[in-house]
């Protein structure tokens, strides 16, 4: 990583308020470069807050892009940070409208040219991509990294129609006490206090909305937008990690938006702005490549981007020799052949113990330790598995393997997991990609329907974008389980199904891994503020530890997902985030499964004696019913208790 500290403009930074139409000021931070002529706009707009979580971020690419003739703005939404207002819902068609009134200010400001550009990761970019398609008039050109474009499908709370796991329960645990966190008296002044307990009245455990949503209904249509992609009239860069859970995204997008306009990349990295990758070897100089799509589309300079294939993906591999960039000139590709390959054998019975899963891996990795799936092979034991040889030439993948299964299962329900592996000779299993179905979903999302009593079927579905090269010598293999806890909530039903293999096979979109160069500059950024991390004593927790009971068969999963520790900012704010996940399940029984959270988070300001604390528990179990949640806010000004609500809800499992 280079710290760049020249740059072609001067730049100068402030903190701002926008006026939206109803009075409310959101806060935002403004870099831009010191000239007296009008430039481009560059949004990003996101609820992580802008003066405490996102600094040192903010501080490593704001600054770089007003360096190079951009005024580049970090917005707090509504509710959040130290934004006026109180937040609406995860989906909220209000922040939407507020985002578009932001840009329109912004292309009114005086040191704006009127033409805007607006990134995001993760949930910000999905906003950015839904923004785009209300098509306000000073949006040009966006860039998204790892975000959705289909929020039922595509990295949250439902895959294939199942309830996810650790992707509802942590991401909805994190939202209620993210959420929670009071605005800063710094920014705010004497009224912060009554500022956040409006807050805190307001906000409701998104836990609810999501279960109360199984199906793939109107709520989840109206939250993306890949029912009406058309609608996206500003250029677009999508970007995925393959470790990432919304690289499906960059493909429909390449497939749907016109090639003028649309450029797809992805590459080895995990829920991370690819300049920021963990493994340093793999991260690229994403802030010159995304310059380049803003001079091309808000400075009309013809940069080559266009010149550029229309996708280009980082085929992985377990010898890291073979792995190599590939380059697409249109999605589907004609350089891409799927290959069947039929499952052998006779009918074999699928029935997984719970705790198939343990080895799968963070939803949503960010690159720590224990992120990352490890050797597959004791998964592949609790699993039924099929295996083909790799002959003398390397098999290179690309897009989104699919299987095709007859499955007679024990009951009405149930789910189907298929996991992708690459063999090595010496054992070692490494995941390539994996894809899961409810059965009672194998009609498609929009319904439930119940599995005929003794009857066989054929279900078709696809498993995540990979991007993978297969060595001589390896074998690839297909492993089917029918549990994949905590991924995805077990069936309470009767588990397993019979797998009939003479109507069953896997498609591999095949490609030749041999062709093309691509090229990336070396990362760089701007240097960031100095947010130091004092040394403790104290034991650090494992990032991920497995822990089985043997005499009662009960597996527990504990991680530590987010950073810990205490972050001093310059401005003297001394900002604490603690976070406690544990997934636990009896290896027999998927009515044992239970998820829980606990989150403590510390704001102090010494110097004015300010000091706050959110603490959250948020639990999910399952009985015979359904879904039983518990969510529990605590927060603390000095030592006195200024609010805490306990919610409990019951949800009735309405599909699988």
């Amino acid at each position: 990583m280079r710290i760049r500290t020249d740059f072609p403009h001067e730049t100068v930074h402030a903190d701002l308020r926008v006026p939206l139409p109803d009075g409310t000021l959101l806060h935002a931070r403004l870099w831009r470069p010191v000239t007296d002529e009008p430039v481009p706009a560059l949004l990003e707009y996101a609820p992580h807050r802008l003066t405490d979580a996102t600094v040192v971020r903010d501080g490593e690419r704001h600054p770089w892009y007003a360096g190079h003739g951009y005024a580049s703005v970090r917005v707090d939404p509504r509710g959040h940070g130290n934004s006026g207002g109180v937040p609406g819902g995860e989906y909220d068609a209000i922040e939407l409208a507020d985002g578009v009134a932001v840009i329109e200010w912004l292309a009114r400001q005086p040191w704006c040219n009127g033409r805007v550009g607006m990134f995001g990761i993760g949930r910000g970019g999905r906003t950015a991509l839904q923004i785009a398609a209300l098509a306000p008039e000073p949006l040009r050109a966006v860039v998204i990294v790892d975000a959705t474009d289909d929020p039922y499908t595509g990295g949250g709370p439902y895959a294939g129609g199942c309830v996810t796991g650790q992707g509802l329960h942590s991401t909805a645990a994190g939202r209620l006490a993210l959420a929670a966190r009071p605005p800063d008296p710094l920014h705010t002044g004497d009224e912060w206090l009554a500022v956040w307990l409006a807050r805190l009245e307001a906000l409701t455990p998104v836990v609810h909305t999501w279960l109360g949503h199984q199906l793939r209904d109107e709520y989840w249509r109206s939250a993306g937008v890949s029912d009406d992609t058309a609608a996206v009239t500003a250029a677009v860069l999508a970007v995925g990690g393959l470790h990432g859970p919304c690289r499906d995204t960059v493909l429909r997008l390449v497939e749907r938006l016109p090639v003028d306009r649309v450029r797809g990349l992805i590459g080895p990295w995990p829920h991370q702005y690819p300049d920021r990758a963990t493994d340093q070897g793999e991260a690229i100089g994403f802030l010159q490549e995304t310059l380049r799509w803003w001079d091309q589309w808000l400075k009309d300079r013809d940069t080559g981007v266009l010149s550029e294939p229309l996708l280009r993906c980082r085929l992985g591999a377990a010898e890291p020799s073979r792995s190599r960039w590939a380059g697409e000139t249109a999605w589907p590709s004609e350089h891409i052949t799927v290959v069947p390959y039929a499952l052998g054998g006779a009918s074999v019975v699928v029935g997984s113990p719970q705790h198939t899963g343990v080895d799968a891996g963070r939803f949503r990795p960010t690159g720590h330790e224990g992120d990352f799936p490890p050797d597959q092979r004791e998964e592949d034991a609790r699993s039924v598995c099929f295996e083909f040889p790799v002959g003398e030439d390397a098999i290179g993948v690309l897009g989104r393997p699919g299987v095709t299964l007859r499955l007679r299962p024990a009951g009405p329900g149930g789910l189907a997991v298929a996991r992708l592996c690459d063999i090595a000779p010496d054992g070692t299993a490494t995941l390539v990609t994996r894809g899961a179905l409810n059965l009672a979903a194998r009609k498609g999302p929009e319904r439930a329907v119940p599995w005929p009593a003794g009857t066989t079927e054929d279900v078709t579905f696809d498993l995540a974008t990979a991007g993978h090269v297969f060595a001589p010598g390896h074998r690839i293999r297909l492993a089917v389980s029918s549990a994949y806890w905590p991924w995805i909530w077990p069936h309470p039903g009767p588990a397993g199904f019979t797998l009939d293999p003479a109507g069953s096979r896997l498609d591999l979109p095949v490609r030749d891994p041999t062709d093309g160069k691509i090229d990336f500059a070396e990362p760089e950024h701007a240097e960031p503020p100095a947010v130091a991390v004092p040394q403790t004593l104290d034991e650090p927790r494992p990032r991920l530890l497995l822990i089985r009971d043997v005499a009662a068969g009960r597996w527990t999963l504990e991680a530590t997902p987010h950073r810990g520790g205490t972050h001093v900012h310059p401005d003297g704010l001394e900002y604490s985030e603690e976070c406690h996940e544990t997934y636990t399940i009896e290896e027999s029984d998927p009515l044992s499964a239970r998820a829980r959270s606990e989150w403590t988070i510390r704001l102090h300001r010494p110097d004015q004696a300010w000091d706050v604390r959110i603490w959250t528990r948020s639990e999910i179990g399952l009985d015979a019913a359904g879904f039983v949640t518990s969510d529990e806010l605590v927060c603390r000004s000095g030592d006195e208790i200024v609010f805490h609500r306990t919610w409990e809800r019951r949800v009735a499992r309405t599909v699988g």
